[in-house]
């Protein structure tokens, strides 16, 4: 019996997300499945915003890395964390079915309501993109950095006194953590990350065997949705240093797609929508990039690049 090694990293959400996908394995196929837990650049520096050590790119190349090179067969990851571009050796196996891609706000005790809290409250954030949609409609609210694992930021909610924090509604789901969500924020409030709620598995392109067991896992719909949501990303090239967002839905052969671009401080937020045949799906989420950046999606960039 093969023995399938997963590269995860070592966070709560993180181990759930591996062990989900082993038990999918398992469902179909008789094997054995192993983690392989790993530390990675992202949870080592915890002490500053993700923009500026480097991006939610951190949070996978060690994991990657560990399937190029031998120590694990394929890697399980947040979709919303694996930059434009991968690895020429490896592949992008399969995309199981989403979870909500929505945020939630967590709110203090007395505040339930995101938008109604009171003038100059602080709330939490990991993530440059909730923050300029919220600054972009609440620009009196204080928005505080808060990085580490699911657990952690809602602690911090406590520690710092805080209002509240913005995070997303699928980890705190996946960890049985939704009777702490006070609010789903709909993406007309707050647009989801590209490929928020969705899970990656990858494994070596020359691995036709384990390419094999892992395509019953595949959610087509969801494919199609990541797929115009990262043709988006990739033609912006943008990260967790740019403010950026794009949520694409399914309805029947119709993919919608909604997407943004933003400065940090969320003064200047460009937003644009298309839809077409789902079988256009990457050049949708090309097509939707391409507008944004026509009407000053492309002077915020390069203000970031220089800036």
């Amino acid at each position: 019996m093969r023995v399938l090694r997963i590269a995860t990293r070592k966070s709560p959400l993180a181990l759930w997300q591996a062990k989900h996908v082993a038990q999918l394995i398992q469902a179909r196929h008789a094997l054995k499945v192993e983690l392989v837990e790993l530390s990675t650049e992202g949870d080592r520096f915890l002490g500053a915003p993700l923009s500026r050590v480097g991006g939610k790119g951190l949070f996978v190349k060690e994991i990657e890395a560990a399937v190029i090179d031998g120590r694990a067969d394929l890697a399980v990851h947040s979709l919303k964390d694996m930059t434009s571009q991968m690895p020429s050796e490896l592949c992008l196996a399969c995309v199981p079915e989403r979870e909500d891609p929505r945020d939630a706000f967590v709110g203090a005790s007395g505040h339930s309501r995101l938008f109604e809290l009171p003038k100059g409250a602080r709330v939490g954030t990991s993530s440059l993109r909730r923050s300029c949609q919220l600054l972009s409609r609440r620009p009196d609210l204080d928005v505080v950095s808060v990085r580490g694992n699911v657990q952690t930021r809602l602690q911090k909610i406590e520690t710092l006194q805080l209002a509240g924090a913005v995070l997303a509604v699928a980890g705190l789901k996946r960890l049985g953590l939704e009777g702490r969500i006070s609010e789903v924020l709909e993406p007309s409030d707050s647009l989801p990350a590209v490929g928020q709620g969705a899970l990656a598995v990858q494994c070596r392109t020359d691995d036709a065997e384990l390419r094999a067991w892992l395509e019953p896992l595949e959610h087509p719909p969801t494919r199609i949705a990541v797929t115009a949501e990262r043709a988006f990303l990739a033609k912006l090239e943008g990260g967790c240093s740019v403010p950026l967002a794009a949520h694409a839905t399914l309805t029947g052969d119709r993919l919608e797609i909604h997407g943004l671009v933003g400065s940090p401080d969320g003064k200047k937020v460009v937003r644009g929508r298309l839809d077409g045949p789902s079988a256009d799906a990457a050049k949708l989420g090309e097509a939707l990039a391409a507008d944004l950046m026509a009407r000053g999606a492309k002077e915020i960039l390069d203000a970031l690049k220089t800036g």
